[in-house]
């Protein structure tokens, strides 16, 4: 289930909603007068981003250890 963020563009109103909530609020509201974010989408890719940084992370330090082993037993 994933949740959206509408703003009212005129009132600047915020709504929180997940997918069964905004097909009825729009059913009622016209799209071009509101802003969607996904906020699902929004947090998947901030996840992604953190994960990115470990990882090159632990591949520059796996890189550092085995320059150390090798200088080590050379």
């Amino acid at each position: 289930m994933e949740n959206f963020k509408t703003v009212n563009k005129n009132t600047n109103a915020t709504y929180f909603l997940n997918e069964d909530e905004l097909i009825n609020f729009f059913k009622k509201n016209s799209v071009r007068n509101y802003s969607i974010t996904n906020l699902t989408k929004q947090k998947r890719t901030r996840i992604n981003k953190i994960l990115d940084v470990v990882v090159y992370f632990c591949i520059i330090g796996a890189s550092i250890l085995a320059t150390l082993i090798y200088i080590q037993n050379y």
